[in-house]
């Protein structure tokens, strides 16, 4: 693969600083040790300006070319923090803290974007601005919408805006990639069930809150199944349900959570009111009061045309034609650089992390092979887009 030759020799060190990275997880904004080591590192890479403190713990670099003719500013953004989840494997750089770990890579991104960041910062072989973006808070924080309400694209100038994700299953060196939604827009509900409770063996002096949280379960399926055109797509899983505390007692309350997940505005927009009738309406139906909260946490990720093709392009160039998926399907998962693709132009791309075990699971690692790979994108990313003189 035409990788830049240059991240052969940087490969063992990129691999030093992702190990570290993942040996030390931190969790949402408090990323103060991650956002510590970049910030050290993109003053030692010799970056013109570096500003910490975006989107509270965020770290921008400024990456000036040889020349400035062409006044344009590309953005790419590596994400830092990790996930409340015990790590189960016994590697050299497993985790130093209980109940936290790099599950989804962005370790390696970090890593990845760094190493790019060191090579642009020596070779300057482009006319215009790089902007690196590391990013906390992307589990489920919306750090990326915290940066950008700080007003990161307007005081960087930035006219189009990068990211990438490692995805287990597609192979190592290969790319994939949509134009338009390309992730789900990610919500949560929360569902509040006060009834009457009483003695198990009286139920007809209840009005049961389990009879009542398993109703509107079973109700929300029917959302999916019968509101939602069967071309479309909609999620709507309950993963958490509190009710009762012994084997003789209809309990007073129950307490239920869950997730969201569409593709377009106008589906985001069906399930939350349907959902919102369906509760509502089967409290009433059982006397109960049942009270519903829908949360909007990230919108669906929108690759734009005109900056997707340009991906597609450069991908190609690294890996070959045939390496790289360009119509490849969207997926239901959520990614807060959906803030950043709402207020600039630009795209979002997975690059193959192999067949390892998914994100978000207690046996993953980044894969480290990967590392040339990513780096490479970032570098012909921004000299094709600001070719120098």
């Amino acid at each position: 693969m035409p990788i830049v030759n240059r991240f052969a020799e940087f490969h063992d060190q990129i691999t030093e600083w992702r190990r570290d990275i993942h040996a030390h997880p931190e969790l949402l904004f408090d990323v103060h040790r991650t956002a510590g080591v970049v910030e050290d590192k993109l003053k030692a890479f010799g970056v013109d300006d570096v500003v910490t403190g975006i989107g509270r713990t965020g770290v921008v670099g400024v990456i000036r070319g040889r020349a400035s003719n062409s006044g344009k500013v590309i953005g790419l953004r590596a994400d830092m923090d990790a996930l409340p989840i015990q790590e189960v494997r016994d590697i050299p750089h497993k985790s130093k803290v209980d109940g936290k770990m790099h599950a989804c890579g962005h370790d390696g991104h970090t890593a990845m974007l760094l190493g790019a960041t060191k090579y642009l910062a020596e070779t300057r072989n482009f006319d215009g601005t790089a902007v690196v973006i590391f990013q906390p808070a992307e589990e489920g924080g919306g750090g990326g919408d915290l940066m950008v309400k700080d007003g990161m694209m307007e005081r960087f100038a930035i006219d189009e805006v990068y990211g990438m994700h490692n995805f287990p299953g597609l192979p190592v060196g290969q790319f994939a990639i949509r134009q338009g939604p390309l992730l789900a827009a990610a919500d949560f509900f929360e569902i509040h069930i006060e009834a009457k409770g009483g003695h198990a063996a009286r139920p007809h002096e209840c009005n049961d809150p389990v009879i009542v949280a398993s109703s509107i379960v079973q109700a929300f399926q029917t959302i999916v199944s019968r509101n939602v055109d069967p071309v479309e797509s909609a999620v709507i899983s309950v993963t958490k349900i509190e009710v009762g505390d012994t084997n003789n007692v209809i309990p007073q309350t129950a307490y239920m959570m869950g997730t969201v997940r569409t593709l377009t505005p106008e589906m985001r927009d069906l399930v939350e009111r349907r959902m919102t009738t369906v509760a509502e309406n089967l409290g009433a139906a059982f006397e109960a009061n049942v009270a519903f909260k829908y949360q909007r946490l990230y919108p669906v990720t929108c690759n734009h045309g005109e900056q997707t093709a340009f991906a597609v392009d450069v991908a190609r160039d690294i890996v070959g034609e045939s390496n790289v998926e360009d119509a490849t399907p969207p997926i239901m998962g959520g990614e807060d650089f959906s803030f950043m693709l709402e207020a600039r132009p630009g795209a979002f791309i997975f690059v193959g992390q192999g067949d390892t075990a998914g994100v978000h699971h207690p046996e993953y690692d980044f894969n480290d092979e990967i590392i040339p790979i990513g780096c490479s994108y970032w570098v012909r990313l921004v000299e094709t887009a600001m070719p120098a003189s």
